[in-house]
């Protein structure tokens, strides 16, 4: 089997779908009416669904050669009023398919359940929807890929407020190159919703002292979808 043809296979696994139809009518090409047809609308899928569908078992950026195993789209509730953005997947990420699972993440489940909230109700993705080798950082050309479907999944989930985890995703978001020191504490008002940028909890398992700051931007958080 073709690694194109296997990541096809994994793509329409991961949407649900357990087989194909082999009948000559879904294999045929060419004429307009069946090109009307691949081009019609898509009712039978929910928003996000069809972006995840449009991204597919994309090849746009070079990190599909280097060695991600899977694409990591983003998990939650699709109606959150809450949505996390982080950098990239990493390693545990990367095998699992699902954004913040590791260390870093279960410290994020923690800093949600203090809120009083659960993972499930909230929305979590990333920037970059493939793991970088070693972790390095995104590359531009990756993000100007990938970020794309990033805003799309803001704009379908209309959440109140977005928590921007880590220097990253907040200069990124924000379109700024300012220090996460200087980002975090404040507010920023950002595609109908308010963007409170604050440290990545992989910096806060490195830097314990620096979660009384998410702590008191996560207070303004609650305060603010209480608000709303």
């Amino acid at each position: 089997m073709s690694d194109d043809l296997r990541a096809h296979l994994e793509y329409f696994g991961e949407l649900g779908v357990n087989g194909i139809r082999m009948d000559s009518m879904w294999h045929a090409r060419g004429t307009p009416a069946e090109a009307s047809s691949l081009n019609a609308p898509r009712p039978h899928l929910l928003p996000l669904a069809a972006i995840r569908e449009d991204l597919g078992p994309c090849t746009r950026c070079k990190l599909h050669t280097l060695g991600r195993k899977q694409i990591v789209f983003g998990v939650g509730n699709p109606n959150a009023d809450l949505m996390f953005v982080g950098e990239a997947p990493g390693a545990d990420e990367d095998i699992q398919g699902e954004p913040f699972v590791g260390r870093a993440g279960q410290l994020l489940t923690k800093i949600i359940e203090a809120i009083g909230m659960k993972r499930e109700d909230v929305y979590i993705a990333n920037v970059i929807k493939c793991r970088p080798p070693g972790n390095r950082n995104p590359e531009p050309d990756e993000v100007e890929q990938c970020e794309p479907f990033l805003f799309r999944q803001i704009d379908t989930i209309k959440p109140k407020v977005i928590v921007a985890l880590g220097k990253f995703a907040a200069q990124c978001l924000l379109r700024t190159s300012d220090p996460i020191t200087r980002l975090r504490g404040r507010e920023y008002k950002y595609r109908d919703a308010i963007l409170i940028p604050t440290y990545h909890p992989a910096y806060l398992l490195r830097t314990p002292s620096a979660k009384r700051d998410v702590w008191e931007d996560m207070k303004r958080v609650k305060v603010l979808l209480n608000e709303k």
